[in-house]
């Protein structure tokens, strides 16, 4: 299964996330993925030198491909891509709005000139609408899409911690080009796809907006607790561990009432007898539920919570996390050296660890590339 797409060919004029995100997981399952970086090479490469010397984004996204460096306004270069994609099966692209189509190779062109390629382009905003023009990174589509205000504490919105809105557009791109793939073995015919950062995180907000849009109700920042189940949360120890438990539907409730709590008669006292009572009154049960975190060590709350049927973990740091025994690694190499990397998410019942295809070195392959594609680079 980790070699399903062996004998599909993708073109990647990509940067920065989230094409190379969908791109790299393509090259996982066995695709041929070969990478378009200008001149100086994706700007990813240079966001840290962390890694042994190298960033970790491009280490993380771009394992398995092949690296050529084009430059597109030179017409010599532009044929060289224009052969790549007469061979190609899938075309992915993430440039500038608009920068693609100046150079000749808009998707809705391609698609006329190759009935069976699948393109894929991936932008801030999309390509209609008031937003559609601009350059958009995470961050801003994290503000633009509401996704800041619903994080961080009373205190202020913050930032997700990850590229969530880069990594969910790339999610959402391979699921489609995955899709079309699919219908191409049923009809022959290619597909034209879309995906913007925008479109793919407001899709993954629609809990709080469908709650605004219904009921009126406001997500409220909550920092470490869920804004709209409670408790669920993280609560201090004697030891100062911070454990983080969840209490999900009424059966928890009773279970953890009597007992964690050692407290049944909660169980439907006026104020907590449902998760929206809970939620209205979040300021009273956590003065319970604190107070009963601080009478013991961190374990021993694991211990009791296990004993109760309730689900719940540790507020872990990153050390904390590259030491979990349940992280799974897995080698990768690259020019600097092999690197361990988290393994990928999906478990094939009876296939060993996948074996990742080395990181590219900037324009690794660029000559074996032009020799295939195109003449050979001109010498000064």
């Amino acid at each position: 299964m980790r070699q399903a797409l062996q004998g599909i060919t993708v073109v990647a004029v990509e940067q920065a996330v989230a094409a190379p995100y969908a791109s790299s997981r393509l090259a996982d399952a066995g695709a041929r993925v070969i990478k378009v970086e200008r001149p100086e090479g994706d700007f990813a490469r240079n966001y840290d030198n962390l890694v042994n010397g190298q960033s970790a984004y491009f280490v993380w996204l771009n394992r398995g491909k092949e690296s050529i460096c084009l430059d597109l306004t030179v017409e010599q270069d532009r044929s060289v891509l224009d052969a790549m994609i007469t061979k190609a099966d899938v075309f992915i692209q993430n440039l500038k709005p608009g920068s693609i189509s100046k150079l000749g190779f808009g998707s809705a062109d391609l698609r006329k000139r190759f009935p069976r390629l699948i393109t894929c382009d991936i932008s801030g905003f999309g390509s209609g609408g008031a937003l559609s023009h601009l350059k958009a990174y995470d961050l801003i589509v994290q503000g633009e899409t509401g996704l800041c205000a619903i994080t961080g504490t009373t205190d202020g919105p913050s930032r997700v911690g990850v590229s969530v809105c880069d990594i969910s557009a790339g999610m959402t791109a391979l699921s489609a080009i995955l899709q079309a793939l699919l219908l191409r073995e049923r009809t022959g015919e290619g597909t034209t796809i879309q995906v913007s950062l925008f479109d793919a995180i407001a899709d993954w907000m629609n809990v709080p907006v469908l709650q605004f849009d219904y009921s009126g109700y406001h997500t409220v920042r909550a920092g470490v607790n869920h804004p709209s189940l409670a408790p669920y949360g993280a609560y201090r120890c004697a030891d100062g561990k911070q454990i983080i438990f969840s209490v999900q539907n009424d059966r928890e409730w009773v279970s953890f009432c009597s007992k964690f709590l050692k407290r049944p008669e909660l169980v439907r006292q006026s104020g907590f007898a449902d998760n929206m009572e809970r939620i209205r009154n979040r300021g009273a049960l956590d003065e319970i539920v604190v107070d009963r975190f601080a009478q013991m060590s961190g374990d021993e709350a694991m211990r009791q919570l296990e004993a109760a049927g309730l689900a719940y973990g540790r507020l872990n740091q990153i050390e904390d996390v590259c030491q979990h025994p349940h992280l799974r690694r897995v080698s990768v190499c690259t020019p600097e050296g092999d690197v361990h990397v988290i393994a990928p998410a999906a478990i094939v019942a009876e296939e060993k660890a996948p074996a990742l295809r080395p990181v590219p070195a900037r324009g690794a392959h660029t000559e074996l590339l032009r020799r295939e594609f195109g003449r050979p680079p001109q010498r000064a």
